[in-house]
């Protein structure tokens, strides 16, 4: 019987590229989904068919009750991307199922998209596209990037590229991770903040590039907003669980922030009505930061490559949890 695998991941399944070479050369029977799937979809999938082998998933809920459903031929789980959020990772752990996943491979167009939300939110960009396509010529007074102190929230690879284009914008850079890389600041000239309050109080921008986890859910509420600088911008490409969606709005509705640029929502996709729809100085992408050709040629390579190496015994692949 050949190996059976779900792929529920939109980008890996919409872009061309070598990626669906190596599935398809593989020999294994594809499912596809259209993802991000909720806990009972998945169930659903996973109880039909006789199950599957393997997962290729991005931000669909992997629970335990998926896991135990997708049991005893459920062998492998291989994310298409970094974030593990939305995977049960200490259970898959305690059932000895590894979880894959693909480091390394999208923190350019990340930060690029980071940096593009930042100007967009600078220069007022959605007021003026959205007047001059009424066929108005109405216009607000923006800002300039250059001088402005700006503070990386997580420092890993994603937050490191930030601060590279940070510096080529001639901004001021603060970081602030539990884990510092010495070397890194000391070339880039980046001030290290002790705490995530300190970080927030001297910022013009704060960009958000940490984990989600239990400690950092709703990091970024109306106490720490009161902290920052009035008329400070706002900018999360990580996970949305990290604000606190209703007093963010708030925030730049009072003019305490600026502006906000996100690339995730707390729930994706939107529900509507939604609390940033209305905002002219928000401005909301649907999780398309990591997905340009380049990227996802080099995501869906790692993660079509995870999955296809475990299941045939290769020990070529990159696994997120030890047991």
């Amino acid at each position: 019987m050949p190996k059976r695998i779900l792929l529920t991941t939109t980008s890996f399944q919409d872009t061309p590229g070598a990626h669906h070479d190596v599935l398809k050369n593989s020999g294994f029977e594809v499912v596809t989904a259209r993802g991000p799937l909720p806990e009972n979809q998945i169930l659903d999938l996973v109880k039909s068919g006789g199950g599957f082998d393997g997962l290729l998933n991005g931000d669909d809920h992997i629970t335990a009750k998926v896991i135990d459903a997708a049991l005893p031929r459920l062998k492998v789980i291989a994310k298409y991307g970094i974030g593990l959020d939305s995977i049960d990772v200490k259970y898959a752990t305690s059932k000895k199922i590894p979880v894959l996943y693909t480091p390394g491979v999208n923190h350019t167009t990340v930060a690029e998209h980071t940096f593009g939300l930042m100007i967009c939110i600078a220069k007022h960009f959605w007021f003026h596209l959205k007047n001059v396509k009424a066929g108005q010529w109405k216009r607000q007074t923006g800002n300039e990037l250059l001088g402005k102190t700006i503070a990386v929230l997580g420092m890993g690879r994603i937050g490191k590229e930030v601060i590279k284009r940070a510096v080529a914008f001639e901004m001021n850079c603060v970081g602030f991770d539990a884990y510092w890389d010495e070397a890194f600041a000391k070339e880039y000239n980046v001030r290290r903040a002790a705490t995530v309050e300190e970080a927030l109080k001297t910022a013009d921008i704060v960009s958000l590039h940490m984990n989600l986890s239990p400690e950092t859910q709703g990091l970024i509420n109306k106490d720490r907003i009161a902290l920052m600088k009035k008329g400070a911008m706002l900018i999360n490409t990580a996970r949305g669980g990290l604000i606190v969606e209703k007093d963010v709005a708030d925030a730049c509705r009072s003019g305490q922030l600026a502006g906000y640029g996100g690339d995730v929502l707390d729930v994706e996709p939107m529900k509507t009505p939604h609390v940033f729809q209305e905002l002219d100085n928000v401005i909301i992408t649907p999780h398309v930061a990591s997905r340009t050709f380049e990227s996802v040629q080099r995501q869906g390579l790692r993660a079509a490559h995870n999955i296809v190496n475990y299941l045939n015994g290769d020990k070529d692949f990159i696994q997120a949890n030890q047991f």
